[in-house]
């Protein structure tokens, strides 16, 4: 007899009225205000707009639910498209269904094209984002839990999962308790948050290298994670297809931080785009900026005080190059660091 393990929830939906609110649902959604609130935060220590990340997610939000669906349908298409299936449940996405990769590659092209608009790098909206990112598979994975869905194999843990009648694998009706891999998932993903903090405040990696080091992290949990779950999967020469795929995303992010890890002098933080500088009133042309200083010079004018004061000399010694990145040093017109 079990003296210990998680209850499930009662209910993973409620209703108002007509209108029915899934927990998977609300999930989803805590998770993505989490993901900007956190990459807001980071942008603007950064020196960047916080706007920006509004904008971008406006973008990579849609894509990344997108790809998250397909991954879902492209990899498992018999839970939908075989016979006797319904095929227009491939676009209930609130029952539930989103495969991470798909999620994250399909959002990267939003995210690159709300960057395009804002003349912001990608790869410097992604180390910005990583850890807000992974906060919010760490949030979202609780829709799992109220879904009583993609759990792991039997187990008497403590902290064994129980998992009602109805949700039981159809081979072992009468095991109730089960490893409860959302929650180890969420707990690792919040481990990967933290250590990309670490590494972003003590090391200060840029240029998409906090974010292939998140691919890392991430894959790696992922793999000892599908280890344990029992769940419907297809499988390609003795693997799940969600291990291929991790596989592939861990080398390539690995191969990403071997040929970049000599790109020392890149490791600059962020500062605004020039464009919403410029938008503001303030000199960003250092040249210009220099210039104006000889002008005052030779006509022995006295510079202005206060905010009408020209760039900081640390600023000019520090040209903006193209993309918006400057030393942390500089100030631009409006105050901004």
């Amino acid at each position: 007899m079990m003296l210990a393990y998680l209850p499930s929830p009662s209910q993973g939906v409620w209703h108002l009225g007509p209108v029915p609110v899934r927990a998977y649902a609300l999930c989803i959604i805590a998770g993505i205000f989490a993901a900007v609130w956190l990459t807001g935060r980071r942008w603007a220590a950064r020196g960047g707009n916080r706007d920006d990340i509004a904008d971008i997610a406006v973008w990579a939000v849609p894509f990344g639910l997108l790809g998250g669906r397909l991954y879902h349908v492209i990899t498992d298409p018999e839970l939908y498209f075989a016979a006797g299936k319904q095929p227009i449940r491939a676009l209930y996405i609130w029952e539930g269904g989103l495969g991470i990769p798909g999620a994250v590659m399909l959002g990267a092209v939003g995210a690159w094209l709300g960057c395009r608009r804002r003349g912001i790098k990608l790869a410097d909206f992604a180390d910005a984002l990583a850890p807000g990112l992974v906060l919010a598979q760490a949030i979202g994975r609780w829709g799992n839990y109220f879904n009583q869905e993609l759990f792991g194999g039997p187990t008497h843990l403590p902290w064994a999962l129980r998992i009602d009648a109805a949700h039981r694998p159809d081979d072992s009706p009468g095991v109730a308790l089960y490893h409860p891999t959302f929650l180890y998932e969420s707990l690792w993903d919040l481990g990967v948050m933290a250590l990309l903090l670490l590494l972003d405040r003590r090391y200060g990696v840029r240029r998409g290298r906090l974010f292939a080091c998140y691919v890392l992290a991430y894959t790696a949990g992922r793999a000892w994670i599908e280890a344990l779950r029992i769940d419907h999967a297809n499988h390609f020469l003795g693997l799940r297809l969600n291990d291929w795929v991790s596989a592939v995303l861990f080398t390539g992010a690995l191969v990403y931080l071997l040929a970049t890890r000599n790109k020392r002098a890149d490791d600059a933080p962020m500062d605004p785009a020039p464009a919403a500088a410029n938008a503001s009133g303030a000199a960003t042309d250092p040249v210009r900026a220099e210039d104006s200083g000889k002008a005052t010079e030779e006509t022995g004018a006295e510079a202005p005080d206060g905010d009408d004061a020209g760039p900081d000399p640390a600023a000019c010694e520090n040209p903006v190059p193209e993309g918006g990145v400057r030393a942390r040093a500089g100030r631009d017109g409006s105050g901004r660091r």
